[in-house]
């Protein structure tokens, strides 16, 4: 294979990695806030059930105060039953305690309710509090990860870059104008495409017999009759295609 050719198909699989970086790179805001978003349901899906907890817990403590006060208007109306001193005073004190009864009683149903409640709540905090335990740290270290690996990327898309201009350097003029304008003109970049099973791997045409014998010989460069890329074939599958 011509020395050009060689250098043709190096800097396709550069820019190749170099797009791929550069995608990964774009999207990074995008994809670390999604780590973040998704930690952020886990969170905030256990402070819902944590405030619904404080908030049947408040009502308890509503409730309780609303029957200790009941409880000691009960305890005035009984006194006032017993000191009762004609039948309308009786009758009152009566009406007073059956009604405060009622309504102690009706404070027990609602705490008794709200208990079990709390109880059910406190039992799902308690089955979910290895994660609510380790949220923060999980959190930190898939960010940490993320960022490590951001920074990986931006090291090698560097290092890439300053590689792909190297490799441009060594191309002949011509070549290097007619890579650029294939590489320009596609959306995916791709100037100089593989040929798999006699096809172009860009537009996916079958070549002509004749186009695979010459990308084969791998002498000179040849385009693809379709799209206009230029064609190359892997060394083992020139061989297989040979034999």
């Amino acid at each position: 294979m011509i020395a050009d050719l060689d250098n043709l198909i190096d800097l396709q699989l550069t820019d190749t990695r170099l797009r791929q970086l550069r995608k990964s790179l774009e999207s990074a805001e995008a994809r670390r806030a999604e780590i973040e978003q998704e930690f952020e349901q886990h969170a905030s899906s256990i402070r819902d059930i944590q405030r619904r907890r404080d908030d049947l817990k408040t009502q308890r403590a509503e409730i309780e105060n609303e029957m200790a006060k009941s409880k000691t208007y009960l305890e005035r109306a009984d006194r006032n039953l017993k000191h009762a001193q004609n039948q309308k005073e009786y009758e009152a004190a009566m009406r007073d305690t059956d009604t405060l009864q009622k309504q102690i009683s009706g404070f027990e149903t609602q705490i008794v309710e709200l208990m079990s409640e709390i109880e059910t709540v406190e039992a799902e905090l308690s089955e979910r509090a290895d994660e609510i335990a380790s949220l923060d740290g999980n959190r930190a270290a898939a960010l940490a990860e993320f960022d490590t690996g951001l920074a990986s990327e931006k090291a090698e898309f560097d290092q890439t870059t300053a590689k792909r201009a190297e490799m441009f350097a060594k191309l002949p003029e011509r070549l290097a104008a007619v890579y650029d304008r294939l590489a320009q003109r596609s959306r995916d970049g791709i100037a100089v495409a593989e040929v798999v099973n006699g096809s172009c791997t860009a537009c996916f045409i079958s070549l002509r017999p004749q186009v695979q014998m010459e990308v084969r010989r791998g002498d000179q460069i040849i385009t693809c009759e379709n799209c206009t890329r230029i064609l190359y074939l892997r060394p083992a599958q020139s061989e297989a295609t040979a034999s």
